[in-house]
């Protein structure tokens, strides 16, 4: 008969209720934070804030269920956003060379 692992004693102290709270406050800050900024690097680390509180998110459900998955899970999206930074901040650091700012109402004129 297959028995379920047994939640590990130092993540029993800590509600999953309180992870689900701490989540959703980052990713809602993330959000404030692409929708009210316009500053191209601020509005980056503010996805990068909203990538972060989901992947809290997935190792708790992970580490509460006793599968690793959401582990797994977490550092494919972790190498993703690593590959995104590097490619971001090029992309932010050509912008800033070309038009020495990175308020992203500038950015609209270049379309012209």
């Amino acid at each position: 008969m297959l028995q379920t692992p047994a939640i590990p004693e130092i993540i029993q102290l800590i509600p999953l209720k309180n992870y689900l709270i701490l989540s959703t406050a980052l990713f809602v800050i993330g959000i404030i934070g692409v929708l009210t900024r316009r500053n191209a690097i601020v509005i980056f680390m503010s996805i990068e804030l909203m990538l972060n509180a989901a992947n809290l998110l997935l190792i708790a459900f992970s580490s509460y269920k006793s599968d690793p998955a959401g582990q797994v899970f977490v550092f494919f999206i972790m190498a993703v956003a690593a590959a995104e930074v590097a490619v971001g901040l090029a992309i932010i650091v050509m912008i800033y060379r070309n038009t020495r700012t990175t308020d992203i109402g500038f950015l609209n004129k270049l379309k012209w």
